[in-house]
Order: C-alpha cells, then sequence, then structure tokens
C-alpha cells in the first residue's frame, strides 16, 4: 500500500501545482493556451491522489467514508470531463461559437458536473474531517475551495478565481504530502466509538 501512496502523493503534487500555477499566472496574464492546457490536464492527475486519501481512511471511514469517495469520483469524472473540454477545446472557439453553443444543453452539462462535482467534494471531505486521519486544514481548505472553484469555473476569470486556484491547488499539495510522509495507516475504530 505503501508505494501506492507514493504514487497517489506525487500525482496529487503534479495536480495541485496543475492548478495554483497556472492560476497564478492568469492573474497577471488572462487566461492562455498554455494555462488552459495545464488546468484541462489537472484532474486527471487527481484520480489517484483521491483513491489514496480514501485508502488512507478507509478503516476509519466506515460506509460515510464510502459514499463521500464514491460521490467524489463521480463528481472528478463529470467535472474533469468538462474541464478538459472548456480548457482544450472549448478555449480556442471565438466568441460567438462559444455563445451559441453554450446557449444550447451543453451549459445545463457543465453546470450540472459542476453541481456533483462540488457535492461530491463537500461529501468527501466531511468524510475526511469525520475520520481525522489528514490534517485539517488542508481537508477544510479542500471542503471550501475546491466546491466553490468547480462553482465559479463558468463565469469570466477574476483575480478572485485565481486566488481560489491557488488555494485550492495549495491545499491539493498539502494533503499529497501528508500522503507521502505518513509511514502507518490507523486501524478501525472499534465497534461503537464515534468516528471523527
Amino acid at each position: 500500500m505503501q508505494s501506492f501512496m507514493r504514487f497517489s502523493a506525487i500525482t496529487g503534487v503534479l495536480c495541485g501545482l496543475f492548478v495554483a500555477v497556472p492560476g497564478a499566472i492568469e492573474a497577471f496574464t488572462a487566461e492562455t493556451a498554455p494555462t488552459s492546457f495545464v488546468l484541462g490536464v489537472a484532474p486527471s492527475l487527481a484520480v489517484p491522489l483521491v483513491t489514496g486519501l480514501y485508502l488512507g481512511q478507509r478503516a476509519r471511514a466506515g460506509g460515510f467514508g464510502l459514499v463521500g469517495y464514491a460521490a467524489q469520483v463521480i463528481g472528478l469524472g463529470l467535472f474533469g470531463g468538462a474541464a478538459y473540454t472548456l480548457n482544450l477545446a472549448l478555449f480556442h472557439l471565438d466568441r460567438a461559437a462559444l455563445a451559441a453553443l453554450l446557449q444550447g444543453p451543453t451549459r445545463a452539462a457543465l453546470l450540472g458536473s459542476a453541481a456533483v462535482f462540488a457535492a461530491g467534494t463537500a461529501l468527501f471531505a466531511v468524510s475526511m474531517v469525520r475520520a481525522g486521519v489528514h490534517p485539517r486544514v488542508p481537508v477544510v481548505g479542500y471542503g471550501v475551495a475546491l466546491p466553490l472553484f468547480a462553482l465559479l469555473a463558468p463565469l469570466p476569470d477574476t483575480a478572485l478565481t485565481s486566488a481560489l486556484h491557488v488555494v485550492a491547488g495549495a491545499c491539493v499539495v498539502w494533503l499529497s504530502a501528508s500522503l507521502w510522509t505518513r509511514r502507518a495507516w490507523p486501524a478501525a475504530a472499534p465497534a461503537g466509538a464515534p468516528v471523527g
């Protein structure tokens, strides 16, 4: 399990950097093709991280932890696909074509994916707080910044969205680092003991 946790940590650090660094750059340059590309790839790197975070707390998270993990993975799949499409395909459309495309069902699909991701992230973050295995500060930051990040994604970029990219990326890097440095994982809580 330790080797998978190391792999999860590496992909998580890359994911966090792929969110934070372009977000910081875009505060000064606005969105560019290179920053958009890096942001579009970032969600794919989060899948191993989320799995590593879940495995690290599985023994203490119980059924709620499994539900939170499942919701997070489904939301990540949907939002990751939307982010990839927005940042690698739709980014290159002219404004008129993009506006026409977003008048149809594409807008509902993008907003729906963001809503599922936000809800899944919040559930998973609550499961991590309850299990008490991962560091609380980045878990809470993860549970607040990432849902906001998803819900604000369809809006024009501002200094606030750039700052949110940096905060979300930093929380992801911090959680990833905790996976790398941890040597042992907790056993299941005794039956009837409160979780978290």
